[in-house]
């Protein structure tokens, strides 16, 4: 089993409440979600309104697999422009 996560580092800058990083953060996660067979949630910044931290997770057989899926979604969160990725980065997690 091999376990590939991904954080990324989030600015928002035309949020102006809760609500507004809310909806801007729903295209991102539910398109996540339905495109992409990886776990995903917003992980960090809950209460700040232009900064969010998104964190996921995908399993896969192999390495190759696991590390083409997660470049695969990252590639798709890159693609919102009225959204800053401001930091990314990835960790395998180890089986004890």
């Amino acid at each position: 089993m091999h376990v590939l996560a991904l954080g990324v580092e989030l600015r928002l800058p035309g949020c102006q409440s809760l609500k507004e990083k809310r909806a801007a953060l729903r295209p991102i996660i539910d398109g996540v979600r339905n495109r992409y067979t990886v776990a995903v949630a917003e992980t960090g910044r809950h209460d700040e309104w232009q900064r969010a931290t998104v964190g996921l997770a995908a399993v896969s057989g192999t390495p190759g697999h696991a590390s083409e899926m997660i470049d695969d979604v990252e590639r798709f969160i890159w693609s919102f422009p009225e959204i800053e990725v401001l930091e990314t980065w990835q960790r395998w997690l180890e089986e004890d």
